[in-house]
C-alpha cells in the first residue's frame, strides 16, 4: 500500500543516525517488528523498520536512520526526507512489510537482539510488550562498535529499572576505561550467558551475515528452535 506522508521531524540521535517522524495522510496499520519502505524510484524502494509501536504511535511513524561516510544507501534517503522537510514535500512511503512480527499469543520469554540501528525493530516490540502489560520475560541485547552507536542506552537502562521482567544488555566492540559492560561481539555474550535458548522466541535485526550467523550457533549449540526465530533477514537467506 503506497502512502504519502509529510515529513515532521528529522533530529540527531548520535554517530549519524538520525530519528524522523513521518506523518501520514492515512492511518498506517502495522504489527510491532514490522517495517516500510521509503519509494526513491518506481524500481528503488528502500526498507527501515518502524520502531515506533502500533499500539501508542500517535498516527506517527519513526524511524531511526544510520547514515556514516560509507553508507550512500542510508544517506541518499536522509537527504531526501530533509529536502521534503525543508521545502514542505511529501514523500511516499510502502507499508507494512515484513513477517517478523511479534507473536503476541506466546508466553515464550523474548530474547530480542539488535546490531546498530537494528534496535529500532526491537524497539518496537518492546514498547509494545510494556504498553500491553505483557508478562514474558524479556531480554534485549544490543550491540555496536562503540558507546556513542548505543543512542538509546540512558532510556533502556531506564526501563530495565522500572520493569522487572525486562533485562537490557548493551555490548560494544571498543570500549574506553569508563565502560562498565560486555565487551565484544553481542552473538558471543548471549551464548556466554545462557545455557539454553530452547524455550525462547527470538527477534533479531542487523546485518544479514548477524542474523544468519545467530541462527546457525543458536540453533547448533544452544537449542534454539529454527521456527521460533523471526528476523525479516530470513526471507532472504
Amino acid at each position: 500500500m503506497t502512502i504519502q506522508c509529510k515529513v515532521k521531524s528529522i533530529e540527531p540521535l548520535a554517530c549519524n543516525t538520525y530519528r524522523i517522524l513521518l506523518h501520514p495522510e492515512a492511518p498506517v496499520k502495522f504489527k510491532a517488528g514490522q517495517y516500510l519502505t521509503v519509494v526513491m524510484g518506481e524500481k528503488d524502494k528502500r526498507p527501515f523498520s518502524i520502531a515506533s509501536s502500533p499500539c501508542r504511535h500517535q498516527g506517527e511513524l519513526e524511524l531511526h536512520i544510520g547514515a556514516a561516510e560509507h553508507n550512500a544507501y542510508a544517506i541518499e534517503v536522509v537527504d531526501e526526507l530533509k529536502k521534503a522537510l525543508e521545502n514542505g514535500l511529501e514523500i511516499s512511503i510502502e507499508a507494512p512489510h515484513g513477517d517478523a512480527w511479534i507473536r503476541e499469543d506466546s508466553e515464550r520469554p523474548l530474547l530480542l537482539i539488535a546490531g546498530g540501528t537494528g534496535f529500532s525493530y526491537v524497539r518496537s516490540i518492546l514498547d509494545h510488550c510494556i504498553a500491553q502489560n505483557k508478562a514474558n520475560n524479556i531480554y534485549l541485547y544490543w550491540g555496536g562498535r562503540d558507546e556513542c552507536q548505543l543512542y538509546a542506552i540512558t532510556e533502556m537502562n531506564d526501563i530495565a529499572a522500572k520493569y522487572a521482567n525486562v533485562k537490557f544488555v548493551p555490548v560494544i566492540e571498543q570500549a574506553d576505561s569508563n565502560w562498565q559492560g560486555k565487551v565484544g561481539n553481542v552473538l558471543a555474550a548471549i551464548n556466554e550467558d545462557f545455557e539454553s535458548l530452547d524455550n525462547y522466541d527470538i527477534y533479531i535485526a542487523g546485518r544479514f551475515e548477524m542474523a544468519g550467523s545467530a541462527r546457525e550457533q543458536f540453533t547448533q549449540n544452544k537449542g534454539a528452535k529454527t521456527e521460533r526465530m523471526f528476523a525479516d533477514a530470513y526471507s532472504f537467506i
